[in-house]
């Protein structure tokens, strides 16, 4: 049976497939996403540990963990669960939960707070503007430009590799050395943490880059949204469109149609793509719109899905097999698949889109309801594959209620299905709705000061017809200045 979300009743969005088997699938598996979120990983910081920049909202605001195992809100995992839902679910609380991982410095500025995996810290940036662009909050803006400003300065000094043109640091989100081959990997070091091993901190990744492409793009908007001087609206602008020119010049490779995985900083390999496969990487360069329309074609097309969806790198390393999967190697997380499910449906590829939805929640569906962070891409089974540490090859267990994961499911609902693009001043809707899966039904959507309750008929990605409270409207999106209860159908076709 599903679990039970004491706020679905109040304030959260309810989902209904008129369909009761598609409802008890798909509809089960929203809610224990819900509740994952909700009751689970959303805590009140009673200890006030995390309120280092005074902006939570009060003395023991309430914030998002990591997940049940990981009880802290990092900031790689802050920022992508606040995108993927919270910012529009628990508005409040995902606001605090952006400032919960960030400090002030020796000056007194804004930044993310300091730790050892200061490679993925950038993605902070794309949290921040999305929760203004779902909530319009303008004080947060202010405050997150400065956030901006200051991190990704902090990079181009610290972390910017000038040859290539690109920036330095690990994938997004192997911060394990499973996640990387020889001779980064040293079967001689037996340290599982990625920049124990020499050479890790100079490669240039896809993902890493990606991530500071869109930063750039962002804190571009911010700064035009707060009416900054055109000269740093434009500063940011031509920095982004450099790194995409250099991203897609270094990473690309035609012959396979496909973006490569790394490249390598110092050595007798520097300069050398790995070409292996990064999941995270390839959606991100959909997402972020670091492709283009005929290298998405490409990219949707010929990367490699296992048979539970797309993996974190492929192929196995060649100290991993399918007997024994690296836990960064070739092993479903939830989190890539969320995101690769949103590129699908960006690129207008429903089979693909459905495919990773219902990998997901079957995977979820038999392992009780709840969202593991980690499931072996062949069987579906809860599994943190394997990685070194202490020097031996350790079969390592997979976290149970990992926010992320639930989180993830949620994007594909929202972003997906729904097909929500939120922008500064309007909320858009392209919704990909395969054939057995219509009608739904998503109602009680808070969004700015409106509620919304949404139909979606028919079956496919193009919209036939747009209504808004009965009236059809050219515009498949509705203004961020309309108020109170507003009625949405969307025709399919």
């Amino acid at each position: 049976m599903p679990k039970k979300s004491s706020q679905i009743q109040n304030s959260i969005p309810v989902l209904t497939f008129l369909h009761s088997e598609i409802n008890n699938f798909l509809g089960t598996a929203y809610i224990n996403a819900v509740h994952n979120l909700i009751d689970i990983n959303t805590v009140p910081d009673t200890e006030q540990e995390y309120n280092n920049t005074g902006l939570l909202s009060n003395p023991s605001a309430k914030i998002i963990m990591a997940g049940v195992v990981y009880k802290k809100p990092w900031t790689r995992d802050a920022s992508i669960n606040c995108w993927n839902a919270a910012s529009l679910l628990e508005p409040d609380v995902a606001r605090n939960t952006l400032w919960a991982v960030c400090e002030r410095n020796e000056f007194g500025k804004l930044v993310t707070q300091r730790d050892n995996q200061w490679w993925d810290k950038v993605i902070w940036i794309t949290g921040a503007w999305s929760h203004y662009k779902i909530t319009g909050d303008t004080d947060f803006l202010k405050d997150s430009y400065e956030v901006s400003r200051n991190n990704l300065k902090e990079m181009e000094t610290k972390r910017y590799n000038e040859v290539f043109g690109l920036f330095k640091g690990p994938a997004a989100l192997a911060d394990g050395i499973s996640g990387y081959p020889a001779p980064l990997y040293d079967s001689r070091n037996g340290a599982e943490f990625v920049l124990d091993h020499k050479g890790t901190d100079e490669i240039m990744v896809l993902s890493t880059n990606c991530i500071y492409y869109n930063a750039y793009k962002c804190a571009e908007l911010m700064a035009s949204q707060l009416g900054r001087p055109d000269k740093e609206i434009s500063h940011f602008n031509c920095l982004a469109e450099k790194l995409r020119e250099r991203i897609n010049q270094h990473f690309w490779i035609p012959a396979k149609g496909l973006y490569g995985y790394f490249i390598y900083g110092e050595g007798l390999l520097e300069g050398t793509l790995d070409e292996s496969e990064e999941g995270i990487g390839l959606s991100y360069t959909v997402i972020f719109n670091v492709a283009d329309a005929d290298r998405i074609k490409q990219v949707l097309q010929n990367t490699h899905v296992q048979p539970k969806g797309i993996t974190c790198v492929w192929p196995h390393f060649d100290r991993y097999s399918d007997e024994q999967p690296g836990r960064h190697n070739v092993m479903n997380w939830p989190i890539a698949s969320g995101l690769w499910a949103h590129a699908a449906a960006i690129g207008g590829k429903i089979d693909l889109f459905k495919n990773e939805v219902d990998n997901l929640v079957s995977m979820v569906n038999a392992s009780d309801n709840i969202f593991f962070d980690i499931y072996n891409s062949i069987s579906g089974n809860v599994d943190g594959g394997w990685q070194i540490c202490d020097g031996i090859e350790h079969h390592y267990g997979s976290c149970i209620n990992q926010t992320w994961s639930a989180t993830a499911y949620l994007r594909m609902i929202f972003y997906g299905l729904f097909g929500m693009k939120f922008e500064r001043d309007k909320l858009n809707f392209s919704p990909m709705l395969p054939l057995e899966w219509g009608p739904v039904t998503l109602n009680g959507v808070n969004y700015r000061e409106m509620t919304l309750n949404i139909s979606i008929k028919g079956s496919g990605n193009k919209v036939k017809r747009f209504l808004l409270d009965g009236v059809a409207v050219l515009k498949t999106f509705v203004s961020s200045e309309l108020t109170g209860t507003h009625a949405i159908i969307i025709e399919m076709e």
